[in-house]
Order: structure tokens, then C-alpha cells, then sequence
């Protein structure tokens, strides 16, 4: 093949490749579209499902114990916290959820999200040499999200600083509920689309009452369950077929180029699970090492509150300040175990002697993820 010819083969690639980057964007703007009717339906389909739904609710919500566990075991069910994330938001923003007893249960879909990369890492179990650092990668946002929640609930339920600083910024960017003079093109572009939706299932299905409601739960859950996996399914693609040139440039940079690294591929691939789980190979061959994974796994809980944040465009008030306690938890937990290095040390040395001792005895790994991800919450929400 002569230098023309290579020339002419070399730009009917770079054609190609943007072509497909053009249809891949088409594709996830129109899969957000598709995910903001979901969150937007879900908020008018609980109205629908009277007082009964609400008064249960709040009976889960008075428990913070109760709404940590749901909302982690939540999220082990649907392998993501943007979805949970997503449904406290639209049930805060239409009055079913009360912000306070919202917040357990996000600080649970952090713990729950986690899940993904330790599953990931039980695929090395029968190689020797590379399981122990698979796991110990794994591990670091397991640990580093229990530890937040140690130390944030105790001192959330006992001052409410969460509630308090995420209300008064969200009236501080929103305005207040009562006199909003900003008119969202977002909500006016979303909101004939999820009447529509609304009116398919009342008027042309013939649904009533709470059983219209249910159908809208899950009409709107399944929108954003369907638009979600599909962009992460997409975003996955690009990032994993540039990820060993993307670590290359990471590993150059300092531990909080790290975090701001892994905040912008989780917005980017619209999932936290991603993120860490791509970590977990690179760490059993021992390319990447756990003094690296911590601030790129910080990033990726910062990132992943995105969701929740575009989720909130087609809200109100209370459910901004919902997706705000989802990041001001995730900035808290870096400024309690990353900032101060012997802290940050902490985090660190528990993966470190989990998979030393997992090493040892691989049913100890096992036992790790089926007690603290299933058997924990799933007791704890039938015993309370």
C-alpha cells in the first residue's frame, strides 16, 4: 500500500471515528431526555398512590437505620446508586419523602454501590499471585464509604448539618419553594413529554388510583433504569478503549489530580461502579497501587452525585437539596480520610489486612461481601 493510498484509508477512519462519536452523543442526549421524563413521572405517579404510600413511607424514613439499610440494599438490587440516587430525588421533590429521612438512605446507596468492584475482584480468587491486590483495590471503596458513614450519620442524626447546610444552598441556587421567579427550559421541555406519559396510563389505559400509580412507578422507574444502563453501556466502550493511555497520564499527576480525575470519568460514564471496577485488574497486575485507587475512588463517589444533580433540573427546592446532602456526604468523606495524610493512611491499612487475612482464607472474602452487602441490611430491614 503506497503513502496515497494509507493517507486515504487513514482519513476514512478519522471519518469514522466521528461519525460514531457524533452518534454516540445523539444517543446519550437523548437518553438523558429520556431518564429527566423518568424522574419527572416518578414524582407525579406517587401522588397518585394516596396517603397510604406516603404514611409508609415515613414510617421506613423514622428509622435511620431502616432508610440506611433500603437505601444500600437498594442498590446492590439495581447495581447503581444514580438510579437510587435519582428515585430519593424525585420521591423528596414530590412531597412523599422527607429530606431529613432521605438522607440515611442516601448515605446507604453509597455503601451499596460498592458492591460492584468487590464482586469483580472474587474473578481472581483462583489466581494466587494477583488476588490479594485485586482485592485490597476493591476493598478501598467499600471501607472508605463505611467509614463516612460511621462518622457522618452519628453526627448528621445529632446536628443535622447535612440537612441544614444542603437547604440553605439549594434556596441559595433555586430560590425558595414558594417564590421561584427561574423558569427551567429543561422543565418545560420535560414536562409536556411526562404528562404524556401520565395521560397514556390514565386516560388511554384506563388506570385509576393507586393502581395507575403503581403502573407510573414502574413505567418511570423503567425509563430510568433503561436510560441509565444504556449510557453507561455506551460511555464504557470509549473509556475502556483508552483506559491504559488514561492511567498513563493519571499516574504522572498528584493524588488530587486523582480525585478530580475520577469525578470527571464518573460523570462522564454516569456510573461510580465503573470507575472503581476498572481499577481492579489494573491493581491485581500491579499496575496501579492503593495510595492511587483512594483519591481516584473519592473522585468517583464526587462524580457519581451528578446524577442526582440533573436529576434535580426537574424538581424543585427540597429535591436540589436532597442531590446536595449526596455531595456535600461524598466531599465530607474526602476532607474526614484524604486530606490529612496519617487519616488518609487509615482506609488504606484496613483493605490491606482485609485481603491479607482473605488471602489466607478465601471464604473470609466471600463471607466479607455476602454479610456486610446482603445478609446485614436484608436482616437488620425485617428485625426494625
Amino acid at each position: 500500500m503506497n503513502t496515497q493510498q494509507q493517507a486515504v484509508t487513514q482519513q476514512g477512519l478519522d471519518k469514522t471515528k466521528v461519525l460514531d462519536l457524533i452518534l454516540r452523543t445523539l444517543a446519550v442526549v437523548a437518553l438523558l431526555f429520556i431518564f429527566l421524563v423518568g424522574v419527572k413521572t416518578l414524582g407525579s405517579s406517587f401522588k397518585l398512590l394516596g396517603g397510604g404510600f406516603a404514611k409508609g413511607l415515613l414510617n421506613v424514613t423514622a428509622n435511620p437505620i431502616l432508610g440506611l439499610c433500603s437505601g444500600m440494599f437498594a442498590t446492590v438490587l439495581f447495581q447503581s446508586s444514580s438510579v437510587t440516587t435519582s428515585i430519593i430525588v424525585g420521591l423528596v421533590a414530590s412531597g412523599s419523602l422527607p429530606l431529613g429521612g432521605a438522607i440515611p438512605m442516601v448515605m446507604g446507596a453509597n455503601l451499596g454501590t460498592s458492591v460492584t468492584n468487590s464482586l469483580v475482584s472474587l474473578g481472581y480468587l483462583k489466581n494466587q499471585a494477583h488476588f490479594r491486590n485485586a482485592f485490597a483495590a476493591a476493598t478501598v471503596h467499600d471501607l472508605f464509604n463505611i467509614l463516612t458513614v460511621a462518622v457522618m450519620l452519628p453526627l448528621e442524626l445529632m446536628t443535622g448539618v447535612l440537612e441544614k447546610s444542603a437547604s440553605a444552598l439549594a434556596t441559595l441556587l433555586y430560590g425558595s419553594g414558594s417564590a421561584m421567579s427561574y423558569s427551567s427550559p429543561i422543565k418545560a421541555a420535560i414536562k409536556p413529554v411526562a404528562k404524556g406519559v401520565k395521560t397514556l396510563i390514565t386516560d388511554v389505559a384506563g388506570f385509576e388510583g393507586v393502581l395507575a400509580g403503581s403502573v407510573m412507578v414502574l413505567t418511570s422507574a423503567g425509563l430510568i433504569i433503561f436510560a441509565l444502563s444504556f449510557i453507561v453501556k455506551i460511555m464504557k466502550k470509549v473509556v475502556e478503549s483508552n483506559k491504559g493511555e488514561i492511567i498513563d497520564n493519571l499516574l504522572s499527576k498528584n493524588g488530587y489530580f486523582a480525585v478530580i480525575f475520577g469525578s470527571m470519568l464518573t460523570i462522564a460514564v454516569q456510573s461510580s461502579s465503573i470507575t472503581t471496577s476498572l481499577l481492579v485488574p489494573m491493581a491485581g497486575a500491579g499496575v496501579i497501587g492503593l495510595k492511587t485507587i483512594l483519591p481516584i475512588t473519592i473522585g468517583a463517589n464526587i462524580g457519581t452525585t451528578a446524577t442526582a444533580l440533573l436529576a434535580a433540573l426537574t424538581g424543585n427546592v427540597a429535591g436540589l437539596g436532597i442531590a446536595l446532602v449526596h455531595f456535600l456526604f461524598n466531599i465530607s468523606g474526602m476532607l474526614l480520610w484524604y486530606v490529612h495524610p496519617t487519616l488518609r493512611e487509615v482506609p488504606i491499612k484496613l483493605c490491606e489486612k482485609l485481603a491479607d487475612r482473605t488471602l489466607k482464607n478465601r471464604a473470609h472474602g466471600v463471607a466479607y461481601i455476602g454479610i456486610v452487602f446482603f445478609a446485614l441490611p436484608l436482616s437488620l430491614t425485617f428485625i426494625l
